[in-house]
């Protein structure tokens, strides 16, 4: 494979119309929009070879740009995967896209670096994504978006519900993984995904990786190196702001 296929690009979609956060793209984090943090995060990462923010608003465009990343204007999508694909497909040259949600505006660098590590060290996934332990105190909370794995690292099921269900408590804390905002395509595994309709379980859970699942698709699960910390609401943003004011010196 030439160099130039082998290319690594991070697209952030963002939108500004969030149900739960309208605007969160541009919502202020230490006095920063939370688009700079995830344009910043990305291009930070080894394996990155360049960063397009797409985005159907013409202020998030504006910031994202002033940031430094290429932007690209797309139109109603689906979900942030149909965004990035629409931002993505047409483009030769790339081995792997990052779809990097808007969301998690302290990725570590170290975490897009390890996606693309797995990604190539297991050149048949088409689809993968990252988890940590998640702390038993959030089993319930269905912002913290839960999965369980196979033996082989493969997703089994991503739910906003208890996963596995605490049946035995002991042994399903062992189990308790949070899903991270952010997935790896390979090209056909992304135009595969794009062109099959929203599927049920998605709808249910509001989920658009079940999509995959429901249609035979594999995603490969693996252990993020580095915590993240994702937004979906003001108060998850002011509970991060918190966080941050007490890591100062």
């Amino acid at each position: 494979m030439e160099q130039g296929d082998r290319l690594v690009i991070a697209a952030i979609p963002a939108r500004w119309g969030s149900t739960r956060f309208p605007g969160k793209p541009l919502a202020l984090l230490a006095g920063e929009p939370m688009i700079v943090h995830c344009v910043r995060r990305a291009a930070e990462a080894r394996t990155v070879d360049a960063v397009i923010v797409a985005t159907d608003d013409e202020r998030v465009a504006a910031v994202a740009a002033a940031a430094g990343a290429e932007v690209v204007m797309t139109g109603e999508c689906a979900s942030g995967t149909d965004r990035v694909a629409e931002a993505v497909l047409g483009r030769a040259g790339w081995e792997i896209v990052i779809n990097l949600q808007g969301d998690e505006p302290r990725i570590a660098a170290e975490n897009i670096d390890a996606l693309v590590a797995g990604m190539r060290a297991t050149p048949e996934v088409g689809i993968a994504t990252l988890c940590r332990p998640l702390d038993p105190q959030r089993v319930s909370d269905p912002n913290a978006v839960k999965v369980v794995r196979d033996a082989t690292g493969r997703a089994l099921y991503f739910s906003r519900s208890p996963l596995p269900y605490p049946r035995d408590v002991g042994v399903a804390q062992d189990q308790y993984r949070l899903h991270l905002g952010i997935y790896g395509f390979r090209r056909r595994a992304l135009a595969s995904f794009v062109a099959l309709p929203p599927s049920p379980l998605e709808r249910a859970e509001a989920l658009e990786q079940l999509r995959a699942l429901e249609n035979g698709m594999e995603i490969l699960v693996l252990d993020a190196p580095q915590p993240s910390f994702g937004v979906d609401t003001p108060e998850d943003l002011a509970e991060l702001e918190r966080v941050l004011g007490r890591s100062e010196p």
